[in-house]
């Protein structure tokens, strides 16, 4: 494995940019350390710990300022959290795992590199529009606690695709999504094996999301993410996942 200070500090760089956009950075957390060597069941629970530090901050201080509506969030959250619980205490194999990552590593990336569109609509939502946040959410959820991310880098662009809200609304949504999904999956993921997060060499990590969540949280409400960071990580996540899947399904 990589020297976790170095690791540390990309953690605290992708931290303050994932949560200037209300994102915990789960899927960039999960390609440096798919790319370091760490063993798959420490991976997935350091970066959903690392997401829920990250976006604790955020999705207070999105509340704070009045871009999250709790009650509205309900149905977007609502099958997510039991699907998110499902998909990490799933017994799959590991192979299993890798392959599903790898796939959902590469939709990331795709998701980074193109540039949402977002809206200045408020959105009112009825019976079918819950309907169709239970069943987005739901999905999300339960692919997101399989592979071990928050699932917001996939929920966002898809709220901006349909018009859901306003882009801080989408995010302040997006934010709380990650923090109650990641430890739905983080909770199956204990349920189904012991905890498994070497605190002697994971620490630095944690630190590290901790002071750049804090930063890039007060950044939140008034800025998003810089494209040329963004398209910069997709191809980092774009690696990881090609390594992945070579690894694991390709086997060349």
């Amino acid at each position: 494995m990589e020297s976790p200070y170095l690791l540390a500090l990309f953690f605290f760089l992708i931290a303050i940019f994932y949560s200037s956009a209300g994102f915990g950075g789960g899927s960039s957390y999960l390609a440096l350390l798919v790319l370091s060597g760490v063993e798959l069941y420490a991976l997935r629970s350091t970066a959903l710990i690392c997401n829920i530090i990250v976006v604790s901050s955020g999705t207070y201080i999105f509340y704070q300022q009045g871009y999250l509506n709790v009650r509205k969030s309900i149905p977007i959250i609502v099958l997510s959290v039991p699907l998110a619980f499902l998909g990490g205490y799933l017994p799959l194999s590991s192979s299993v795992i890798f392959i599903v990552l790898g796939f959902a590593l590469l939709l990331a990336a795709i998701l980074l590199w193109v540039k949402p569109r977002y809206t200045n609509k408020n959105i009112e939502t009825d019976n079918r529009s819950d309907l169709k946040g239970a069943s987005i959410g739901g999905v999300i959820g339960f692919i997101s606690g399989m592979v071990g991310i928050g699932g917001g880098i996939f929920l966002s662009p898809v709220l901006n695709l349909i018009n859901w809200s306003t882009a801080k609304k989408i995010a302040a949504i997006a934010s709380f999504f990650i923090l109650v999904n990641s430890v739905a999956g983080l909770a199956g993921q204990w349920f189904q094996r012991p905890p498994y997060l070497d605190l002697h060499w994971s620490w630095p990590l944690l630190v590290a999301v901790l002071m750049g969540g804090q930063i890039g949280s007060r950044l939140a409400v008034q800025k998003f993410s810089n494209s040329t960071i963004k398209r910069t990580t997709s191809v980092l996540v774009l690696l990881a996942s090609l390594k992945i899947l070579n690894d694991h399904l390709f086997g060349f």
